[in-house]
Protein backbone atom coordinates (compact mmCIF):
# COMPACT_ATOMS: atom_id res chain seq x y z
CA UNK A 1 0.00 0.00 0.00
CA UNK A 2 1.27 3.51 -0.86
CA UNK A 3 0.70 5.81 2.37
CA UNK A 4 1.49 8.88 0.15
CA UNK A 5 -2.14 8.49 -1.37
CA UNK A 6 -3.54 10.46 1.26
CA UNK A 7 -1.76 13.31 -0.44
CA UNK A 8 -2.74 13.28 -3.18
CA UNK A 9 -3.72 16.68 -4.83
CA UNK A 10 -1.11 18.31 -2.75
CA UNK A 11 1.72 20.32 -4.77
CA UNK A 12 4.72 17.56 -5.62
CA UNK A 13 7.02 19.84 -3.27
CA UNK A 14 4.36 19.11 -0.09
CA UNK A 15 4.40 15.40 -0.86
CA UNK A 16 8.22 15.28 -1.41
CA UNK A 17 8.84 17.14 1.69
CA UNK A 18 6.76 14.17 3.56
CA UNK A 19 8.35 11.53 1.76
CA UNK A 20 11.85 13.03 3.10
CA UNK A 21 10.65 13.09 6.42
CA UNK A 22 8.58 9.29 6.24
CA UNK A 23 12.42 7.65 4.84
CA UNK A 24 14.40 9.65 7.62
CA UNK A 25 11.96 8.66 10.60
CA UNK A 26 11.13 12.20 11.24
CA UNK A 27 7.71 12.34 10.63
CA UNK A 28 6.62 11.07 13.61
CA UNK A 29 8.72 13.17 16.21
CA UNK A 30 7.28 16.50 14.03
CA UNK A 31 3.81 15.33 14.55
CA UNK A 32 4.43 14.50 18.04
CA UNK A 33 5.94 18.13 18.72
CA UNK A 34 3.35 19.56 17.18
CA UNK A 35 0.67 17.75 18.83
CA UNK A 36 2.03 16.87 22.13
CA UNK A 37 -1.57 15.17 23.64
CA UNK A 38 -4.32 12.98 22.39
CA UNK A 39 -7.89 14.10 23.02
CA UNK A 40 -10.04 12.17 26.08
CA UNK A 41 -12.96 11.77 23.97
CA UNK A 42 -12.87 7.69 24.75
CA UNK A 43 -17.16 7.01 23.83
CA UNK A 44 -19.54 7.67 21.73
CA UNK A 45 -21.39 9.66 24.32
CA UNK A 46 -18.52 12.08 24.75
CA UNK A 47 -18.24 12.25 20.86
CA UNK A 48 -21.87 13.02 20.64
CA UNK A 49 -21.70 16.16 23.33
CA UNK A 50 -18.26 17.59 21.43
CA UNK A 51 -20.02 17.30 18.59
CA UNK A 52 -23.18 18.54 19.70
CA UNK A 53 -21.55 21.81 21.14
CA UNK A 54 -19.67 22.44 17.64
CA UNK A 55 -22.96 22.38 16.34
CA UNK A 56 -24.68 24.32 18.52
CA UNK A 57 -21.99 27.21 18.06
CA UNK A 58 -22.11 27.26 14.57
CA UNK A 59 -25.07 25.35 13.21
CA UNK A 60 -27.80 26.36 15.77
CA UNK A 61 -30.71 26.30 13.22
CA UNK A 62 -29.55 23.12 11.66
CA UNK A 63 -31.52 20.08 11.73
CA UNK A 64 -31.03 17.98 14.94
CA UNK A 65 -28.45 15.11 14.90
CA UNK A 66 -29.98 11.70 15.52
CA UNK A 67 -26.78 9.97 16.29
CA UNK A 68 -23.05 10.36 16.55
CA UNK A 69 -20.35 7.70 17.09
CA UNK A 70 -16.94 5.70 16.46
CA UNK A 71 -17.19 3.20 13.89
CA UNK A 72 -14.63 0.76 13.71
CA UNK A 73 -15.13 -0.43 10.28
CA UNK A 74 -15.36 3.11 8.61
CA UNK A 75 -11.71 3.10 7.79
CA UNK A 76 -11.30 -0.30 6.13
CA UNK A 77 -14.53 -0.27 4.23
CA UNK A 78 -15.40 3.04 3.07
CA UNK A 79 -11.60 4.50 3.14
CA UNK A 80 -13.24 7.47 4.72
CA UNK A 81 -12.38 9.24 7.73
CA UNK A 82 -16.02 9.90 8.75
CA UNK A 83 -19.28 10.50 7.36
CA UNK A 84 -22.15 12.02 7.68
CA UNK A 85 -25.81 10.58 6.24
CA UNK A 86 -29.16 12.10 6.60
CA UNK A 87 -32.20 9.69 5.60
CA UNK A 88 -35.74 10.89 5.23
CA UNK A 89 -38.58 8.64 7.40
CA UNK A 90 -42.27 9.13 6.49
CA UNK A 91 -44.05 9.74 9.97
CA UNK A 92 -47.84 9.67 8.59
CA UNK A 93 -48.39 12.93 6.95
CA UNK A 94 -44.91 14.55 7.81
CA UNK A 95 -41.55 13.68 6.11
CA UNK A 96 -38.94 13.16 9.05
CA UNK A 97 -34.81 13.88 8.42
CA UNK A 98 -32.75 11.83 10.23
CA UNK A 99 -28.82 13.11 10.54
CA UNK A 100 -26.10 10.93 11.55
CA UNK A 101 -22.32 11.95 11.79
CA UNK A 102 -20.20 8.29 11.88
CA UNK A 103 -16.34 9.10 12.70
CA UNK A 104 -13.43 5.97 11.66
CA UNK A 105 -12.25 4.23 15.24
CA UNK A 106 -8.59 4.66 14.82
CA UNK A 107 -9.58 9.07 15.76
CA UNK A 108 -9.93 8.06 19.48
CA UNK A 109 -6.21 8.30 19.84
CA UNK A 110 -5.60 11.39 17.99
CA UNK A 111 -4.54 15.25 18.98
CA UNK A 112 -7.68 16.92 19.63
CA UNK A 113 -7.57 19.49 16.64
CA UNK A 114 -7.48 16.26 14.20
CA UNK A 115 -11.03 14.93 16.15
CA UNK A 116 -11.80 18.96 15.70
CA UNK A 117 -11.41 18.78 12.07
CA UNK A 118 -13.48 15.51 10.83
CA UNK A 119 -16.09 16.68 13.33
CA UNK A 120 -16.28 20.17 11.68
CA UNK A 121 -16.09 18.65 8.07
CA UNK A 122 -19.05 16.30 8.71
CA UNK A 123 -21.31 18.91 10.38
CA UNK A 124 -20.41 21.37 7.21
CA UNK A 125 -22.33 18.90 5.65
CA UNK A 126 -25.20 19.21 7.28
CA UNK A 127 -25.66 22.67 5.22
CA UNK A 128 -23.52 21.89 1.95
CA UNK A 129 -23.70 17.79 0.54
CA UNK A 130 -20.89 18.52 -1.93
CA UNK A 131 -17.29 19.43 -1.48
CA UNK A 132 -17.78 22.81 -3.27
CA UNK A 133 -16.47 26.39 -2.30
CA UNK A 134 -19.40 27.00 -0.04
CA UNK A 135 -19.01 24.18 1.97
CA UNK A 136 -14.37 24.78 2.47
CA UNK A 137 -15.70 28.33 3.51
CA UNK A 138 -18.06 26.75 6.27
CA UNK A 139 -15.34 24.37 7.50
CA UNK A 140 -13.17 27.86 7.71
CA UNK A 141 -15.61 29.58 9.40
CA UNK A 142 -15.82 26.52 12.11
CA UNK A 143 -12.04 26.16 12.53
CA UNK A 144 -10.13 28.88 10.94
CA UNK A 145 -7.30 26.32 10.35
CA UNK A 146 -9.14 24.06 8.87
CA UNK A 147 -6.81 23.16 5.70
CA UNK A 148 -3.45 23.06 7.72
CA UNK A 149 -4.77 21.00 9.75
CA UNK A 150 -6.22 18.70 7.18
CA UNK A 151 -2.69 18.35 6.22
CA UNK A 152 -1.30 17.42 9.11
CA UNK A 153 -4.11 15.05 9.56
CA UNK A 154 -2.94 13.63 6.26
CA UNK A 155 0.42 13.57 7.18
CA UNK A 156 -0.87 11.70 10.78
CA UNK A 157 -2.24 9.25 8.44
CA UNK A 158 0.76 8.47 6.57
CA UNK A 159 2.92 7.80 9.37
CA UNK A 160 0.29 5.86 11.42
CA UNK A 161 0.16 3.50 8.23
CA UNK A 162 3.63 3.40 7.77
CA UNK A 163 5.17 3.18 11.43
CA UNK A 164 2.03 2.55 13.77
CA UNK A 165 0.26 4.78 16.35
CA UNK A 166 1.81 7.83 17.74
CA UNK A 167 -0.86 8.11 20.69
CA UNK A 168 -1.82 5.27 22.65
CA UNK A 169 -5.76 5.04 24.80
Amino acid sequence: MNALRYLQGYPEQVVEQAQQLLTQQKLGPWLLARYPDAHQIGNDGQLRDYVQSLKNQFLKKSAPLSKVCFDNKLHVINNALGTHSYISKVHGSKIKRVNEIRIASIFKQCPEPFLNMICVHELAHIKEKQHNKAFYQLCQHMMHDYHQVELHLRLYLVQTETHGRLYSA
